[in-house]
């Protein structure tokens, strides 16, 4: 007999005992004994019968003034029925937090250095855990495969909901694929990046909870994307479904009651044509046409959701049916507010650190600016620390496919690129801008942190600092100083200049004005020009510069295992543009524009599609590597400065449940891995 048939039984015991004790309050620090089977997070029910308790919910006092702020939301309800009824449940890292506050930071315009707050707000299918190692869920709440890495199955959180309260559910995702990335008429062409040998992924609804894709070939890195990208595979159909024709027979009319020219046009209004969620939101773009909607932005499942936006900056609040709680019921952000502010110059934005502006920063802070803030660290009453860095070796890369065949013919010889990588002095740069703390390396396409297909052969390639020889191999081009004047002569007489544009979002200032002063002595006129990262970006695309010069970002394996984007031309993306434009053109149109790359440039393609049907750190996965390597090194598509580097991130003292971060990457999207829903500021 069990003691409650006992207790229920015995006429001497009047009053029950309850059925469940307090739930503990478990962190990372005292998890109090509680397990569970992904690190620092339970399943809701997972953690109710580990803990033998039932969550009892609360939310921040201050939920539905913000809630008022969103534009289009409705009052809200109770807080237990804004959480899915599988919520995830998270342990902070030292204590459970307090409600309110503000997230201050900055970034540089509303497409330029702004994923560094957009990670503290970013969710995913899934994430890394902050040991850059494990995947662990988030919107999904579970996931599997079938043998052969071509059918990928993802389980969903039953009662999840967007943040005006409407439900999320597999039929977003379907919507996402078919409707958004698929639709031509918000991709004349579907991006290269959700093509697979060529394919779309097809994506099904199987029931309000069940996705499942099925790819053309085995694609067993995916799930590495949706753990660090910034795109996000669901879209909210209820919303921008009302301005498509096949949903809505009068979308068209409604998109012309608001002043668009036709449904297509509403939709872009909102998605941007980008999975990218800082593009100008709507509140940017014409506030009034979106008041007049009734919606400043999509609803999103992300823990805060934009509610103002001008040319000075961005304003955001929590989302009121965000999915996450902590060990004690409380919903999550505990932090009410994000307030990000654009400054484009470097000097006032470290002014705004000492001042004690800024409560998170790591996004564009550099070594050469360290010194300086650790002295005003107590000024400011903020730390600044190092971490390891991944992707951060500054890249300088010549346009192969230059508008100006002088340029292209020179640029294309290896002898050139040899040359300005034996004329670069790495020690100098090390010390000069990174301190000494960093080790002179050549750029390799894969970070060599995290993989094991580069060798030290490879990583010291033309490194050592040569003076001499970068002038012999340039007179072996032929390329000579007729008039004395220290610049070289091009093959049709002009002196031999080279623009350097720069944006000091991607590289440290001082080093351009080493490399202009390095590559000058040798005889390579260089012109220096800063511009912000939007011009640099937009001049890169369109074939406009001599030569990119940006981090070696994207190339640490979890994103090459499903992303192989540095791999080909143009061996970058359009935040991060390489070289080759007019050689990717070539690809694109069968021949039809562009130019024809060499043989062993056109052998990466393949490759690269190869490398991605293979299970990554295997050894043939490890071999194709390699290859890719080597063709890109014996070419010198990117010539390298200064890798296994450390660089500074900052937080203001008050921000509670902080851990040192394991590595300031883009590759891992900065904060997701470190839960930022937990931070708290102390009051």
């Amino acid at each position: 007999m069990t003691i409650r048939h006992l207790m229920l039984t015995s006429a001497l015991t009047l009053v029950a005992a309850p059925a469940f004790a307090a739930c503990p309050l478990a962190t990372v620090a005292d998890p109090m004994g509680l397990t569970s089977a992904y690190p620092q997070q339970f399943e809701l029910e997972e953690f109710q019968t580990g803990a033998a308790c039932e969550l009892e919910f609360s939310e921040n006092p201050a939920i539905g003034d913000l809630n008022g702020r969103i534009l289009g939301n409705d009052a809200l309800p109770a807080v237990a029925e804004r959480l899915p009824a599988e919520a995830l449940v998270v342990m902070p890292y030292d204590t459970i937090g307090q409600y309110g506050g503000v997230i201050t930071g900055l970034s540089k315009a509303t497409e330029s250095g702004t994923s560094d707050l957009l990670s503290v707000r970013h969710v995913n299918f899934v994430r890394y855990t902050d040991d850059l190692q494990t995947v662990v869920p988030n919107i999904a709440k579970a996931w599997s495969w079938n043998d052969d890495f071509t059918e990928l199955t993802i389980s969903l959180r039953a009662g999840h909901k967007w943040s005006d309260g409407a439900p999320f559910t597999a039929a977003d995702v379907e919507f996402w694929m078919n409707d958004i990335i698929l639709n031509p008429d918000v991709y004349e062409k579907t991006p290269d990046r959700w093509l697979f040998a060529g394919e779309p992924v097809k994506v099904e609804a199987v029931d309000d909870v069940t996705v499942k894709m099925t790819f053309p070939v085995p694609t067993p890195g995916i799930l590495n994307r949706f753990a660090v990208d910034f795109g996000q595979p669901f879209q909210p159909k209820h919303f921008l479904g009302q301005f498509m024709p096949k949903y809505n027979e009068g979308a068209e009319a409604l998109a012309q009651e608001y002043g668009f020219e036709n449904a297509a046009a509403a939709v872009d209004f909102y998605y941007g044509g980008s999975d990218w969620k800082d593009v100008p939101s709507p509140l940017l773009k014409d506030a009034d046409k979106a008041a007049a909607i009734g919606r400043a932005v999509v609803p999103t499942l992300e823990s805060y959701i934009v509610v103002d936006e001008t040319s000075e900056g961005r304003k955001l609040v929590a989302n009121p049916y965000f999915h996450m709680v902590d060990t004690a019921g409380n919903q999550l952000p505990y932090i009410s507010e994000i307030v990000e502010t654009y400054v484009g110059d470097k000097e006032v934005q470290n002014l705004k650190v000492m001042n004690g502006e800024v409560v998170w920063k790591q996004q564009a802070v550099f070594l050469e600016d360290f010194p300086l803030l650790k002295d005003n660290e107590a000024k400011g009453n903020y730390t600044i620390q190092f971490a390891p860095t991944l992707g951060e070796n500054v890249f300088f890369s010549f346009n192969r496919t230059h508008k100006d065949e002088v340029l292209r013919e020179i640029f294309n010889d290896i002898r050139f690129n040899r040359a300005m990588s034996l004329a670069m002095n790495r020690d100098e740069i090390n010390e000069i801008v990174y301190l000494g703390q960093g080790t002179p390396m050549q750029g390799v396409p894969a970070e060599p942190k995290t993989v094991s297909f580069i060798d030290d052969e490879t990583l010291t390639k033309d490194i050592a600092y040569d003076v001499d020889g970068a002038k012999a191999l340039l007179a072996e081009m032929g390329l000579t100083d007729a008039d004395g004047d220290g610049t070289l002569e091009r093959p049709d007489g002009k002196p031999l200049v080279i623009r350097l544009v720069y944006s000091s979002q991607g590289v440290p200032v001082k080093m351009m004005e080493l490399i202009r002063d390095y590559w000058s002595a040798v005889g390579v006129r260089i012109d220096v020009k800063e511009v912000t990262s939007d011009e640099y970006r937009a001049s890169g695309n369109n074939n406009d510069l001599d030569l990119t010069t940006w981090k070696y970002d994207g190339n640490a394996g979890p994103t090459i295992s499903q992303d192989v984007t540095v791999f080909v031309p143009p061996f970058g993306d359009f935040f991060n543009p390489g070289t080759g434009f007019e050689w990717a053109s070539w690809k694109k149109t069968d021949g039809a524009e562009g130019i024809e790359p060499p043989a062993d440039i056109l052998k990466l393609w393949d490759l690269s599609e190869q490398f991605l049907q293979v299970q990554f750190g295997s050894e043939e996965s490890d071999a194709i590597g390699a290859e890719i390597v080597k063709i890109h090194t014996d070419n010198m598509l990117k010539i390298g400065t200064v890798g296994d580097i450390v660089a500074p991130f900052l937080y203001r003292n008050d921000l509670q449940n902080v851990k040192p971060i394991t590595s300031k990457t883009y590759d891992f999207y900065w904060t997701y891995p470190y839960r930022p829903q937990q931070w708290w500021l102390a009051q």
